[in-house]
């Protein structure tokens, strides 16, 4: 059985930053894949800034160590401001308010990982995808008939988004791949490997 492991670097940070408070070491990550995992190849999908020297020498340095990195600059865009009226609480005059709601940063390499896995999926093969986006629902849906086992590695841990309102990393769509009677989709929380990949 070959084994390959592919990891979406945003969504992945995402997930261990924002709900599981850690940050990933992608040296330990990798070298933990290759000797533990035997994986024969571990290919990394990161955003990077222009100029950010920090970021590039950590993947020029995974490159080093035998990675296949595919890294793409993140496209910046302006999120709408918000517009909100009140009235003075002196004089009733009504009053509209500019709220800022700043920048996101988005890279997406979906196209690059899902041609990476196309390639590679097979009978003899076990794919480890880090990611728990739901768009990659069809490709591991595709990659299943082409007898491949794929084993998600996210965080199915529930966030509170309000009083009444929860949502986890793991997207539904991958839930229900992963729940399926019989179903070569399995998953892993990524949680439980906190203390072999995380940044000391």
């Amino acid at each position: 059985m070959k084994r390959y492991a592919f990891i979406d670097v945003q969504n992945t940070e995402t997930t261990t930053l924002k709900v599981l408070r850690f940050v990933v070491d992608y040296e330990r990550l990798f070298i933990y894949l290759k000797n533990k995992w035997n994986c024969e190849k571990v290919f990394f999908y990161p955003g990077i800034q222009h100029g950010d020297e920090v970021r590039g020498e950590l993947f020029s340095k995974l490159t080093e160590l035998g990675a296949i990195v595919r890294p793409k600059y993140f496209f910046v865009y302006k999120n709408s401001d918000k517009y909100i009226d009140t009235n003075c609480p002196k004089c009733s005059t009504q009053i509209t308010q500019k709220i800022d709601m700043g920048h996101t940063w988005k890279c997406n390499c979906d196209v690059e990982l899902t041609a990476d896995v196309l390639d590679y999926a097979g009978n003899d093969t076990e794919l480890f995808l880090f990611s728990g986006d739901g768009d990659f629902e069809f490709l591991i849906e595709k990659v299943v008939t082409k007898g491949a086992n794929v084993t998600i590695v996210s965080s199915a841990q529930r966030v509170p988004k309000g009083p009444r309102y929860s949502t986890s990393r793991l997207s539904t769509k991958l839930r229900k791949l992963t729940q399926a009677s019989g179903s070569p989709v399995k998953f892993l929380e990524i949680d439980n490997l906190k203390f072999q990949i995380k940044k000391d």
